[in-house]
C-alpha cells in the first residue's frame, strides 16, 4: 500500500464517527455482506458514512493492509476498526453494538 493511499485511508476514517467501507453504496450494495452491514446500521439508527471501495482499487487494497482484516466490508467507530459483518451481526445481537456507538457518543442519524 502506498503512503498516499494510506493517508487517504486514515483521513477516511478519521474524518466520520462511523465509517464503512464497503463494496457498493446504502442504496445498491454489492455483496450480501455489505447489504447486511448497512442494514445493522440502519436499526442501530446511527448517523454513518460510506466508502464504496469498488471505486477505487486503490482503496480496496489500502483497506485490508489498513485494518489487517482480509475482508470487506470494515467498519470503524471513532477510529477504530471494529469488524466485518459476521463480528457486526454478532455484536449486534448481544446488543454490544448499540452500547458501543453509546459510550462512543455517536449521534443519532437524520430524520
Amino acid at each position: 500500500m502506498t503512503d498516499a493511499v494510506h493517508q487517504r485511508i486514515a483521513e477516511l476514517v478519521g474524518a466520520h464517527d462511523v465509517v464503512l467501507f464497503m463494496k457498493g453504496t446504502p442504496l445498491f450494495p454489492q455483496c450480501g455482506f455489505s447489504s447486511r452491514a448497512i442494514a445493522i446500521l440502519e436499526h442501530l439508527g446511527v448517523a454513518y458514512d460510506t466508502v464504496d471501495v469498488l471505486q477505487d482499487q486503490g482503496v480496496r487494497q489500502g483497506i485490508k493492509a489498513f485494518s489487517d482484516w482480509p475482508t470487506i466490508p470494515q467498519l470503524y467507530v471513532k477510529g477504530e476498526f471494529v469488524g466485518g459483518s459476521d463480528i457486526m451481526m454478532e455484536m449486534y445481537e448481544a446488543g454490544e453494538l448499540e452500547q458501543l456507538m453509546t459510550d462512543q457518543g455517536v449521534a443519532a442519524a437524520a430524520g
